[in-house]
């Protein structure tokens, strides 16, 4: 408010009374404005306008509803034009040549209070559908929701005997080997390790980035040790998903595999009709959840990155992302899997060469850092963050590719699979969040006195260490994570389509408009259209995590099965040993 006052436009107005007025005005305005309404640029000019034009203000209403009428002075056109300059959201939605026609009579008044009442009438209506729909997010992302996501997770991990974790070293082993590359072992459309890497391009996405920030901006340091607990029970909720989703997969009329928790519901569950029914509103739901979280939401990060750090248009990023995505996505999998095999692993190492940059350039403070996290992890806040942030990356990011991998085991796939919680949290959200505690710019402000929070305290935690360039490194770093997250989603909520409408003209219907619904997301900033797609990606959650809970049996059998498997694999690794040596 100060900052707008100084300013020259008004600093320069030869009539005190005007600016006395306006200053009146606003402060009383910001008194009542809630800070989340849409319209608080548009009341704002409205009721700037209406007090300080010439025109007769019969057609207008103030800020408590009363009618205001009369004549005011006349604006000096260097205030209109500062004004316009200042809240330029605004203008979109004014009548034409409010605050600047003279004499206007009473006949163009009562047209243009008709057009205002239509058009504030429909934004009012959109505003509270739009608060009804944000309230409704907020309940399903609620405590309960928290427990079931959370829970699943630690009695899956109790249950199966802590081997999940384990067994990540033979994971990681499995995953990084040569024959993770290849085709050779067992049925499938990709190898495995392809098939970790479209994974990937969704799991690691701008969740990692956003969603440190964000828990740790609610929480503080010690969120980011709390996420690292989440993670760590993620891992079997991951790996009991993924090693279904092989179990039970299908093969369709092109030969190609189909799966994920809608046919393990459909194919795994004793009762047929109960697992038909949950299969049906995970796939519904999926479908839902892909255009918005999915493709939207991350071509709009994409956009608004390149024209806040580069200047670039959205509509030549939204031209440009769906360009490319149709070229991708109307390949099918073996398309995405060769893009992702090559993009994921070069932005991953990207991402986290940069952060260790930082690291090494501010070495000194990473004990402080350490020390933080922590020392304040068992602050009630930071439990709080923690498990946001974890929400955040897991809502950002979550995707399933499972079925389509080459294995010859369901269990084996499962490992390799849950390698993508271990690289996305544990390594990438560890990075971010190590270079968060230890810049000293959690907690700051902005020039304008905005608290540093998501992304901004991400590029400015960055920027600390090795300067401008930071800033930079994250944008590239978000455009990256969301464009693979893009094609990621594209295939989960494909297969999730196939399973409502197995019609090969409709599958490929739907991958094109999912590529261009990539524009809108890109050029358009869609509230609702995002919190609804976010209640769809709750309310698929639930159907999945209640078929962990009921094939939890299931999923331990087959643990226990391979357990044997991978005793005879290490042995007969431990024997290869000595003989490459007596050969060698």
């Amino acid at each position: 408010m100060d900052r707008f006052f100084n300013s020259a436009a008004l600093m320069d107005i030869k009539m005190p009374v005007i600016k006395d007025q306006l200053k009146d005005l606003l402060n009383e305005l910001v008194k009542k404005m809630d800070t989340r309404n849409s319209f608080v640029y548009y009341s704002i000019m409205k009721e700037i306008l209406v007090t300080s034009s010439s025109n007769p203000c019969l057609w207008c209403n103030n800020i408590d509803g009363q009618p205001v009428g009369g004549r005011a002075p006349e604006m000096p056109e260097d205030l209109r034009r500062h004004l316009f300059e200042e809240f330029p959201e605004a203008t979109e939605v004014l009548p034409p040549g409010t605050g600047f026609a003279k004499g206007t009579d009473s006949k163009d008044a009562n047209e243009r209070n008709v057009h205002f009442t239509r058009e504030n009438e429909r934004r009012q209506d959109m505003e509270t559908l739009n608060n009804i729909v944000s309230a409704v997010d907020s309940f399903v992302w609620g405590p309960v929701m928290i427990v079931l996501l959370i829970g699943t997770g630690i009695f899956l991990t109790v249950k199966l005997r802590f081997r999940t974790w384990r067994n990540l070293g033979y994971a990681l082993h499995s995953v990084l080997s040569k024959e993770a590359r290849t085709t050779k072992r067992g049925s499938g459309d990709v190898s495995p390790f392809a098939c970790l890497c479209t994974a990937l391009a969704a799991t690691i996405g701008t969740g990692n980035i956003v969603g440190v920030a964000t828990a740790m901006f609610a929480g503080g340091p010690g969120a980011l040790f709390w996420m690292e607990v989440c993670a760590a029970f993620g891992l079997t909720s991951k790996f009991s998903e993924c090693m279904l989703a092989v179990k039970y997969r299908e093969t369709n009329a092109q030969g190609e595999m189909v799966g994920g928790p809608a046919f393990t519901m459909k194919n795994g569950f004793r009762n047929k009709k109960l697992g038909a029914a949950l299969g049906f509103l995970f796939a519904l739901f999926g479908v839902i959840a892909s255009f918005g979280i999915g493709n939207m939401t991350q071509a709009n990060s994409i956009s608004g990155a390149l024209n806040t750090t580069f200047g670039v248009p959205l509509w030549v990023t939204g031209l440009v992302v769906t360009v490319l995505a149709l070229l991708i996505i109307v390949g099918g999998i073996k398309s995405i899997s060769r893009v992702s095999s090559v993009v994921v692993p070069l932005m991953a190492v990207f991402y986290v060469i940069a952060a260790i940059a930082c690291l090494v350039v501010g070495f000194r403070n990473i004990p402080r850092g350490l020390y933080l996290i922590f020392v304040m992890a068992f602050a009630p806040r930071a439990v709080g963050g923690g498990v946001l942030g974890a929400i955040t990356v897991s809502v950002m990011n979550e995707v399933r590719t499972a079925a389509a991998a080459t294995t010859d085991d369901c269990v084996r796939q499962g490992y390799i699979n849950m390698t993508g919680t271990f690289f996305d949290t544990t390594i990438v959200c560890t990075m971010t969040g190590l270079v968060i505690a230890s810049s000293g710019v959690l907690g700051t402000a902005d020039g304008t006195g905005t608290p540093l929070q998501g992304v901004n305290l991400t590029m400015a935690a960055f920027e600390a260490f090795i300067g401008p360039v930071g800033r930079y490194i994250v944008s590239i770093g978000i455009i990256l994570f969301a464009f693979s997250t893009i094609i990621g989603w594209e295939y989960h909520g494909e297969k999730c389509f196939e399973y409502l409408c197995s019609n090969r003209k409709a599958i490929m219907a739907y991958r094109i408009i999912f590529s261009l619904v990539a524009y809108i997301g890109a050029t358009q900033t869609l509230d609702l259209v995002w919190n609804f797609s976010d209640i769809a990606n709750a309310l698929m959650a639930i159907p999945n995590l209640i078929c962990l809970l009921a094939m939890s049996g299931t999923i331990k059998k087959e643990v226990d099965r391979y357990q044997s498997v991978i005793a005879d694999e290490k042995d007969i690794a431990k024997r290869a040993k000595p003989a490459a040596g007596e050969t060698a």
